[in-house]
């Protein structure tokens, strides 16, 4: 038999417990805050019509779609990202939804990138959308949103990039994507691509000495009333987000030590969503870029040193005392501590002890003969490397 390499493609990742922990503690704190504003989750499909996607993301995100033609013959895409999906959810489902729509939604998305730090094939994003309402307020409350979303995370020091797109209005499409770059490639690279692609470099400096517009001034103001320091946003006028479809308001968000670009982007997009409903309806949202947040908090040190799900392990002493074990473990299940119980009663208690040590686990509880006979158990502190005999009745009180 041919020995099948054990290998992933480039750009795509396993994420052992570890890991995988890691992830979790960021979505759930995610989820927190987005439902405590009222957003609601959404799930949509992996694959689309590729009809649905395709022209939404500019020439060039068309490249980086995994598109294919699939066993019934139809053509289809990979989800690119969780803002087109959600304007052909609200053109198919607009009268079951609520006006205004507050959705998240925290799918994986595809793209043929070339592989780098902080850029993967396959990657999760977290979103949130505004649908049906037009005002500075909504513009500001998903700013918000990031902006205690960071600091809830641990993120102290960062910074809200804020622009209009509006500010582009009849400049040419090559001439945006080459200015959107200004951070990435420097001023004078900018300025040799805006004449190699036969464009004046005299539009660099018009946006560099623009003036915030009138609806950016109200958003300005809606942040400061909604407790966002002055000191956290930014005016940024040659910012201009690489998607074809904003409308309005568009932002991006930078931590200070973290280099590889920026952790969360979005805006307005008033034109999505009428392009499947046959009417113009708003839209405002954004995505964080979930891997990078992951990236910037262990560059930052910002988890928690105990992520582990199980609390304490209940070892097993010997077949004669598994018992003891399962009445102990049945307890503290009762008292919704998460607890793991040794499933093999003939193991020797050092491996079990060295099992709890490998996965983090904080505590651990031994039953030897003497604990059995006197109604008591040996509660071991991994961490501290300390232990006490404590009664059975008395267990619940350090967890």
């Amino acid at each position: 038999m041919t020995q099948i390499k054990a290998q992933t493609l480039k750009g795509f990742r396993d994420f052992l417990p570890g890991d995988a922990r890691k992830r979790q503690y960021v979505i759930n704190i995610l989820k927190n805050i987005f439902e405590s504003f009222g957003f609601e989750p959404l799930e949509t499909p992996a694959l689309e019509y590729e009809e649905i996607l395709l022209g939404k993301y500019g020439t060039e995100g068309d490249k980086l779609m995994y598109r294919f033609t699939d066993n019934g013959g139809r053509k289809v895409a990979l989800r690119y990202d969780q803002t087109v999906p959600l304007a052909r959810v609200v053109a198919k489902y607009g009268d079951e939804l609520p006006t205004p729509f507050k959705r998240y939604q925290i799918q994986p998305v595809w793209r043929a990138e070339n592989t780098q730090k902080g850029r993967f094939r396959e990657f999760l994003q977290c979103d949130i959308d505004t649908v049906g309402l037009n005002s500075p307020l909504s513009d500001a409350e998903v700013i918000v949103i990031v902006a205690q979303s960071l600091k809830q995370l641990g993120f102290e020091k960062f910074k809200i990039l804020i622009n209009d797109r509006q500010l582009f209005e009849g400049v040419s499409p090559d001439a945006i994507r080459i200015i959107d770059k200004l951070k990435k490639i420097g001023k004078d690279n900018v300025v040799k691509e805006l004449t190699e692609t036969g464009l004046s470099s005299e539009i660099l400096q018009k946006f560099e000495t623009a003036k915030p517009t009138g609806n950016l001034k109200n958003i300005f103001m809606a942040l400061q009333n909604l407790g966002i320091p002055q000191s956290k946003v930014e005016f940024s006028p040659t910012l201009a987000r690489g998607l074809d479809y904003y409308t309005g308001m568009i932002f991006e968000v930078e931590i200070e030590g973290y280099s590889v670009g920026s952790v969360a982007g979005g805006g307005r997009y008033d034109n999505l969503v009428g392009m499947f409903a046959g009417k113009q309806i708003p839209a405002v949202g954004f995505a964080f870029g979930f891997d990078r947040i992951i990236e910037a908090m262990n560059e930052l040190n910002l988890f928690p040193a105990d992520l582990t799900t199980t609390k304490v392990l209940v070892t097993v002493f010997s077949s004669d005392l598994l018992e003891k074990s399962l009445e102990v473990n049945s307890l503290l299940r009762s008292k919704n501590i998460n607890t793991e119980i040794w499933l093999d009663p003939n193991t020797k208690l050092e491996k079990q002890l060295k099992y709890a040590d490998q996965k983090g686990i904080p505590f651990v509880i031994i039953i030897g003969p003497e604990e059995a006979t006197s109604g008591k158990v040996v509660l071991k502190d991994l961490k501290n490397r300390t232990q006490v005999s404590i009664s059975v009745d008395e267990l619940i009180i350090p967890f």
